[in-house]
């Protein structure tokens, strides 16, 4: 034909890959033409006009494609993409695919009929047409990229951008996915067809095979179009012809790693296709070589896009395919020492995936057995990856293995030692992972064949000893490989040739003397008895093994619970509540240690965060809580239910600290608020406090009422409707016997009245007793009970609180209690100097409730005056807190009366006439009432002529002041410790016994009194300040006392009292400072603690840093690593740059001065931490110490 087209596919592609404009279009339509130079003129009429034949003569005959008119428009129209509507590309698409599918339907009727004369025609009709479907789907992909989908993903996105107003309400949206499918379905068919008859050469068959990969490979890049995964299977089934028949292997393979580089959504589709290449198109060989070439990439640490790519492709490759990779991990096993570290977390999970793989292959053997173990080397080694998301991704791994039916025993061992190494890790999120990893090797161990699933430690060592004596009674069979004989065998001397000559005597005779039935019987059963001794020793033996491997198992655990614990007090909150959950798993399989932590876990309800994640540690320590002991069985019934969770919660209190007693009452109280405990639990509780027809464990009582008490912080009925069992149980003969439950009693008696926190409530006032009232009368007869017991002072301070807490005029009370019991020891120690036992007895019956146990006269005078003084001091400090809240009520009621007064008046004034004074002043400014109140407590209530606590002081000083009369150690004590609370009270009396004081506190050989005048400093520094801040030296000299009992108190007082402000820090927080390398763990962390929040007091720790590092620099008694450890602490909170130079500077003025090799290594070193960039200082560091010696 004249006109047909001269088409070269080497010199088309030369023009459309440098830029398809310039592809020549000559013999193009001349309307079209026409338009190059006027685009706007390029209607949807003119397009249609030109298109509507080219269709039709297609339609009649793919030949007409090779009209050059015919092709040239074509080319021109997909050259002018950005101009045509979405329909008139999808006419364009069409008819190409459809002229290709025509084309290989006669292309492969003819290779059927052998006929051979159209080659050339047919092999440029293919070329043409692939030709421009590359270029048509480029278009379509270029027209989606340009206007973002509004519809839903894999929808076109065509709207030109010159004629976008135009086109995009009319063509509305085009789905271009199902043309797109065609179109690869195309290919399929063109390339099932036998092209090495059509071209004859290698080249021209992969020029042309190019076209069609080229265009997958562009639908590919696209992460919308991959995500549809019947378009994703088309684009594979493309591939992997083209890889498995046309020789597409090496260029697939450097596409693909190509593609990982540059496109990161392709990793996991890039190992789907090569696991469909393999298994369904028996072409593995394109795998193994793409492993062969990453695997000896190189990757930059710096480079996360590349690294990120091939790992994930590693990963997904090793879950599809891991028959393929195994071939290939001595290859990849190099990339464990690849900078990157994404990588090296890859091959890591791979060894993974390959383990779990071969676990469940049916008929392992000799060589998937050591794969297994080579694998497991390799994640035993990773614990000690240099990089903390290795390390993490190491120990997730292991928790997908532990979850394989195949248990790996010995492996598991190895695992749980490594991740208790973990535990100390410096990385949190190491940390964390190792605490998960260690719960999931309790909940999935292996050792639930035998005996349920328990991991109890005395359990299972009681079994091992039981198997061990069973395997020492049984007696091996003769003849048992490596046992003796007993005894001596002295023919072993014997010569050789007697012994042989005596065998064949022996066997001569056996010959003789054929054996009978019954020897041949005694001889049949001999064996099977040895068979049957020999099986059951094999038997045991193997149950020892097992018992023996459970053992170290739990003993690991045990050995990890410590360490966890302490991760309790981590910041990360998500470290914390791994924690908790490690101990609540352990719990579950009875492991004793999981106590330890579940106790310790009890101070996390103090948790405070700026967001939700303190919120969030409380809750869950919450649920903890309530899964362990108040959740019952869920086939128990109600009542069941209450006495299980009534017994659980008693044994919370058994064995408790102090300190862990009121983490539990929070905790109790938080859990009363938010409604977590039934009615019928407290009634279980009072019944268990009250009974008493049958004897019960005294600790079970006593654990009854502190848990009611505990409750009734947030809901004080629940212990005002029990006040007669309380004064019936606790504060009867029972409490009388055991002074432990009398003190418990007396606080849950406190709880009746409303705490400080709910002082401003109405019902405050309405809930005081009367002085005459029965509660306050028993708690009066408590105080005054003779006994020698130290839990006395325990219950005489709680009743002296409650009766503050309770009484309307506790004053009043207390005053009648104190001569009560000023006689009562007064007059006791005069009765006995003239009468014998029986008068002190009868002196004792004017109490109102006499103890049942033996007569006053076993009371040594001395503990007696000491219960007095400890009775006076007590008294003293809680009228000091009565007198304060009166001040507050006066405050709150006049404020109430002044907001009240407009709109009524009368309601403020109440008409009970046995109200309190402060009614009585109501025109008092408060100023007035403050200047009073004041005045009684400096001058009245120890100075005035009519108050009772006058007459005592003189008497305390006395006591006091003269240690070798009144030698009595525990006198000495509790007179102290009543004259540093008289010093609480009144300014006056403080500063004219603060010296004596103080020498108590220099002197004094008892650290019990040290720690109280510690105690009593810091009450007086808040009360006092202007007295004590002269003497604050004689209180940091406690940091170094012998006690570390009497230091960690003062370290706890000083903590207080610098970060609240009360005293003015003068330079010695170097002292405080030492402490952080103190032996006892508890000191150092909480001086520790106290630094870091200090740091975030203004600059605090930058203000001192110079004081603080003198101080520690001049100690001959420290040792240079301990100070370096110092240093290297405090200089972690200095951040800014600004302080560190300003600290560098002045610090390296001292070199020049330092007299000694240590001065100058200590601030050496100190510069060396800070950030301050100084040539010079760097210089004269460089240079070293010089010692320069002056001569005369």
């Amino acid at each position: 034909m004249a006109d047909q087209a001269d088409f070269d596919i080497n010199f088309a592609l030369k023009h459309y890959l440098s830029d398809p404009a310039t592809v020549p279009t000559p013999d193009a339509d001349g309307s079209l033409l026409e338009c190059e130079n006027d685009p706007e003129s390029l209607t949807s009429g003119v397009i249609n006009g030109v298109l509507n034949p080219i269709v039709d003569s297609i339609a009649e005959n793919p030949d007409a494609l090779t009209r050059s008119s015919s092709f040239d428009t074509l080319q021109f129209l997909l050259k002018s993409v950005s101009l045509l509507p979405n329909h008139s590309l999808s006419k364009i698409f069409d008819l190409i695919i459809s002229g290709l599918s025509f084309e290989a339907d006669i292309v492969h009727n003819e290779s059927d009929a052998e006929e051979q004369d159209n080659v050339g025609h047919h092999k440029q009709l293919l070329e043409m047409y692939a030709f421009l479907l590359q270029w048509s789907i480029s278009a379509m992909e270029v027209k989606a990229a340009e206007k973002p989908a509004n519809g839903p993903p894999a929808r076109g996105r065509g709207a030109a951008k010159g004629a976008k107003s135009k086109t995009s309400s009319k063509d509305g949206v085009w789905d271009s996915t199902p043309q797109l499918q065609t179109a690869l379905e195309t290919m399929c068919k063109v390339l099932k067809l036998k092209l090495a008859r059509v071209f004859m050469t290698t080249s021209e068959r992969d020029t042309f095979v190019g076209l069609f990969t080229r265009s997958v490979y562009l639908i590919l890049e696209s992460e919308q179009r991959i995500k549809n995964t019947a378009l994703r299977m088309h684009a594979f089934k493309v591939l992997c012809i083209a890889v498995k028949h046309h020789g597409h292997a090496f260029g697939a393979q450097t596409s693909i790693i190509q593609n990982l580089s540059y496109f990161e959504h392709l990793a996991e589709p890039m190992a789907e296709f090569l696991q469909i290449l393999a298994e369904q198109y028996d072409h593995p060989q394109l795998t193994e070589e793409i492993l062969r070439d990453l695997s000896n990439k190189e990757f930059n640490g710096n480079d996360t896009r590349g690294p990120k790519s091939v790992a994930t492709f590693f990963i997904k490759l090793s879950e599809l395919a891991p028959r393929l990779v195994i071939k290939q991990m001595t290859l990849l096993i190099k990339q464990l020492d690849s900078e990157a570290y994404i990588l090296r977390c890859a091959i890591i999970e791979v060894c993974g995936n390959l383990i779990s793989d071969l676990s469940k292959q049916e008929e392992p053997g000799n060589n998937h057995k050591n794969q297994i173990n080579g694998f497991f080397d390799i994640l035993e080694e990773r614990f000690l990856d240099a990089n903390n998301y290795c390390r993490c991704r190491n120990i997730q791994v292991y928790m997908k293995l532990c979850d394989l039916e195949q248990k790996f025993p010995k492996r598991r061992q190895m695992a749980a030692q490594l991740a208790a190494r973990s535990l100390e890790d410096k990385s949190s999120n190491v940390r964390r992972n190792a605490v998960k990893l260690l719960g999931k090797l309790v909940s999935s161990h292996p050792f639930s064949v035998m005996h349920g699933g328990q991991l109890s430690f005395a359990e299972w060592n009681q079994r091992l000893q039981a198997v061990e004596v069973e395997l020492n009674a049984l007696k091996p069979p003769v003849g048992s490989p490596g046992l003796a004989e007993q005894g001596g065998n002295p023919d072993m001397t014997v010569d050789t040739a007697l012994l042989d000559e005596a065998t064949e005597i022996d066997a001569e005779a056996k010959e003789a003397n054929p054996l009978t039935e019954d020897q041949k019987a005694a001889i049949v059963r001999k064996a099977a008895e040895d068979a049957a001794t020999t099986e059951l020793m094999n038997r045991l033996q193997l149950t020892r093994k097992y018992y023996s491997e459970a053992i170290r198992f739990i003993e690991v655990i045990h050995d990890a619970t410590p360490v966890v614990c302490q991760l309790l007090s981590s910041k990360n909150k998500s470290e914390v509540i791994e924690a908790m959950d490690f101990f609540v798993i352990i719990d579950a399989y009875k492991i004793e240690a999981a106590r330890t932590g579940i106790r310790r876990m009890l101070r996390l309800i103090w948790t405070k965060g700026n967001s939700d994640e303190g919120k969030g540690v409380q809750s869950h320590l919450i649920d903890c809580y309530r899964g362990l002991f108040f959740i019952a069985p869920d086939t128990f019934n109600d009542n069941d239910a209450a006495n299980y969770i009534a017994r659980n919660m008693i044994s919370l209190t058994f064995g408790a600290t102090p300190a862990e007693l009121t983490s539990l009452e929070q905790l109790l109280s938080t859990m009363m608020k938010a409604q977590h405990i039934s009615e019928l639990v407290i009634t279980k509780l009072w019944q268990v406090y009250g009974v008493q027809k049958q004897e019960i464990s005294k600790n079970q009582r006593r654990g009854a009422i502190i848990v009611l008490g505990m409750l009734a912080m947030a809901d004080p009925d629940v212990v005002i409707k029990e006040m007669g069992t309380m004064l019936r149980i606790g504060l009867g003969p029972l409490g009388r016997a055991d002074l432990a439950l009398a003190k418990y009693t007396c606080v849950a008696l406190r709880r009746m009245n409303p705490s400080k926190r709910q002082a401003k409530d109405a019902t405050t006032s309405a809930s005081k007793m009367p002085n005459d009232h029965a509660v306050l009368g028993k708690l009066a007869s408590m105080v005054e009970i003779i006994s020698d017991n130290k839990e006395w002072f325990g219950v005489a301070e709680q009743a002296i609180s409650a009766i503050y807490a309770l009484s309307k005029h506790p004053d009043t009370l207390s005053s009648a209690i104190l001569r009560r019991k000023t006689k009562q020891v007064f007059q006791q120690q005069s009765v006995q100097q003239d009468q014998d036992a029986m008068e002190g007895v009868e002196s004792q019956g004017a109490l109102p409730s006499p103890p049942p146990e033996g007569p006053p006269k076993k009371q040594k005078s001395a503990l007696a005056l000491s219960q007095l003084l400890f009775i006076v001091g007590h008294i003293a400090i809680k009228q000091i807190v009565h007198l304060e809240l009166c001040e507050l009520e006066f405050k709150r009621r006049k404020a109430e009366k002044e907001k009240s007064k407009p709109p009524n008046a009368s309601p403020t004034k109440r008409a009970s006439t046995d109200q309190d004074e402060l009614d009585q002043i109501g025109g008092t400014t408060e100023d007035d009432f403050s200047e009073v109140m004041n005045h009684i407590r400096e001058r009245e209530l120890l100075f005035g002529p009519t108050s009772l606590l006058s007459h005592y002081a003189p008497l305390v000083t006395e006591i006091c002041s003269n240690n070798t009369k009144y030698n009595d150690e525990s006198l000495q004590a509790a007179a102290t410790l009543c004259m540093a609370k008289l010093m609480c009270v009144s300014s006056e009396y403080c500063e004219k016994n603060l010296p004596l004081l103080i020498t108590i506190l220099e002197k004094s050989q008892n650290p019990v009194t040290r720690s109280n005048v510690v105690i009593a400093l810091g009450d007086m520094a808040v009360c006092f300040n202007h007295l004590i801040d002269e003497n604050t030296d004689f209180l940091y000299r406690r940091l170094n006392d012998k006690d570390s009992s009497v230091k960690r108190t003062c370290l706890m007082t000083l903590t207080f009292l610098i970060l609240a402000g009360q005293v003015k820090v003068k330079g010695q927080l170097g002292e405080m400072a030492r402490c952080l390398e103190d032996p006892d763990k508890r000191i150092a962390d909480l001086s520790r603690m106290f630094f870091t929040e200090l740091s975030t007091k203004d600059n605090a720790v930058y203000n001192q840093f110079i004081d603080m590092f003198s101080h520690l620099s001049a100690a001959t008694d420290l040792e240079e690593t301990s100070l370096k450890r110092i240093i290297k602490f405090l200089a972690s909170f200095i951040e800014k740059d600004k302080h560190a130079k300003q600290l560098a500077d002045k610090l390296a003025a001292r070199l020049a001065r330092c007299e000694s090799e240590r001065q100058w290594n200590d601030v050496a070193y100190a510069l060396s931490l800070l950030q301050h960039k100084n040539e010079e200082i760097q210089k004269t560091i460089s240079a070293g110490f010089r010692l320069v010696e002056v001569t005369a």
